[in-house]
C-alpha cells in the first residue's frame, strides 16, 4: 500500500510529516512511499534523500495513508482518494469544513490533537515533542528580544544583575522555557494552576510560585477556573509579573482558544523595556495584548505573539514528528497493509471520522451529524 507525503501549504512552515530515516523505516517495512517535489525542502531534506531511501518523488502524490503537519485546504481535501486515510495536525473543531470534505469522501481522519495523554501514548504523542521545540523557541525569542544580558555578569565596567524570567504554565513547552531561560543564566520563577507542577518546575530549575488559587484535577491535570477564582489569581499574580523583566507564557489548549493569563492591568504593571512572549499567539494567545506574529509595545512593554514557534527549527521539529508518526502508524498497519487494531485505546482516540461516520463526539456535535461511537470488537463479544 503507498503512503504520500505532502508539502506543506501553511505560509510559513518549514517542518514536513516525514524525514529520509522515517521514510527508509517505512520502505523497510514494505510500504509504497510517495513524496511530494519539494515536500523536505525547507527542512533540509532534498529528493535526492528520499530517492536515495526508495521513496518516489511526485508533483502530486496519492496514497491509501495521506501525511501531513497542518491540516489540509479545502481543495488539498478534495483531492485525497476517497476511503483513503489522513493523519495531521487536524485540530478538527478549527476545520470543521475540511473534516466535512473528508468525511464526505469517506477518508478515515486522524488527529493527533485528539491522542489520549497516557503512558504508552507517550512516544506517539507530536504535540509534546513539538510543545518541546516551542517552549525552547519561546526562551530564545525572550534573550533575542530583550535588551540586556540574561546572565549575572562581573566585568570592569560594573556587575549586571541576572534577568528575571516568569515562565506561565509548568507543561512540556513550560519545562522547557524553565531549563533554556536557566541555561542562559537567567534567574527563573515558574507558575501553573496545578499545584503537582511545583517539582517538575523545581527539577527544571525554577522557583516555583504557589498561590492560594489552584485548579487539581484528576489524572493531575487542571479543571477550569469559576469567575471569582480567576479574578483572584490575576490579583495574587500581579506582583509576580510586575517583578519580572520576561513573563513566557505556555499555556495552550489542543483545538481551543488560548487561556488568558496576563491582563492588560499586568502588563501595564511591569516596568519599560520589560517583555512578555506569548507562545500561544496562535491560539488567540495568552495576554489581551497579543497579536499573532506581531510585537506589540505598550507602556513600554513588548509583547511578542510567536506564531508557529517548532517551524523555526524546521530539521529538528521534523525529526521529533517523523518518530511520532512511525510509532502511531504502527498501530495502524505494518508490512505495508494497514490492518487498524480498533480494540487499541489510542486507535480508537486518535479517530475523527471513519466510513463516512464520526467518531469524535465533539466534532459530531459541531457538525451537527449523529456520533458513531467506535467501540472495540471486545466490547461487542462480551454484549
Amino acid at each position: 500500500m503507498k503512503i504520500a507525503l505532502f508539502k506543506e501549504s501553511r505560509a510559513g512552515e518549514t517542518r514536513v510529516a516525514l524525514t529520509p530515516d522515517a521514510v527508509k523505516t517505512l520502505v523497510t517495512d514494505g510500504w509504497e512511499v510517495l513524496v511530494q517535489r519539494g515536500a523536505g525542502a525547507k527542512a533540509h531534506f532534498t529528493d535526492e534523500a528520499y530517492q536515495a531511501v526508495g521513496a518516489s518523488i511526485s508533483d502530486a502524490p496519492s496514497g491509501d495513508v495521506n501525511l501531513r503537519v497542518n491540516p489540509p485546504t479545502a481543495s488539498e481535501a478534495s483531492a485525497l482518494p476517497d476511503g483513503s486515510t489522513h493523519l495531521s495536525f487536524l485540530s478538527p473543531l478549527l476545520a470543521i469544513d475540511i473534516v466535512k470534505i473528508l468525511n464526505d469522501k469517506k477518508v478515515t481522519t486522524l488527529s493527533f490533537d485528539l491522542l489520549p495523554r497516557i503512558s504508552r501514548a507517550q512516544y506517539m504523542d507530536a504535540l509534546s515533542s513539538q510543545a518541546t521545540v516551542s517552549g525552547y523557541r519561546a526562551a530564545l525569542a525572550g534573550a533575542s528580544h530583550f535588551d540586556r544580558f540574561l546572565p549575572l555578569l562581573t566585568t570592569a565596567a560594573g556587575t549586571i544583575r541576572p534577568a528575571k524570567v516568569l515562565v506561565m504554565g509548568v507543561g512540556v513547552a513550560g519545562l522547557q522555557a524553565i531549563a533554556t531561560s536557566k541555561r542562559l543564566g537567567a534567574k527563573v520563577r515558574a507558575y501553573d494552576v496545578r499545584s503537582a507542577a511545583k517539582e517538575e518546575a523545581e527539577s527544571a530549575g525554577a522557583v516555583f510560585v504557589k498561590l492560594t488559587v489552584t485548579a487539581d484535577a484528576a489524572g493531575g491535570y487542571a479543571r477550569e477556573l469559576t469567575d471569582d477564582e480567576r479574578s483572584e489569581q490575576q490579583k495574587q499574580l500581579l506582583s509576580e509579573v510586575a517583578n519580572s523583566d520576561i513573563v513566557i507564557t505556555t499555556a495552550a489548549v489542543p483545538g481551543r482558544k488560548a487561556p488568558i493569563l496576563l491582563t492588560q492591568a499586568m502588563v501595564e504593571a511591569m516596568a519599560e523595556g520589560s517583555l512578555v512572549i506569548d507562545m500561544a499567539a496562535d491560539g488567540g494567545g495568552n495576554c489581551e495584548l497579543t497579536k499573532a506574529g506581531e510585537t506589540v509595545v505598550h507602556n513600554g512593554v513588548s509583547v511578542v505573539g510567536l506564531t508557529n514557534p517548532p517551524a523555526e527549527m524546521g530539521a529538528s521539529a521534523s525529526f521529533m514528528f517523523a518518530n511520532n508518526v512511525l510509532k502511531l502508524l504502527a498501530l495502524f498497519g505494518a508490512k505495508g497493509q494497514l490492518n487498524p487494531d480498533w480494540n487499541d485505546p489510542v486507535v480508537i482516540g486518535v479517530t475523527v471520522s471513519r466510513s463516512g461516520q464520526v467518531n469524535h463526539a465533539p466534532t459530531a456535535q459541531a457538525l451537527g451529524v449523529a456520533h458513531v461511537a467506535i467501540v472495540p470488537e471486545e466490547v461487542k463479544e462480551n454484549a
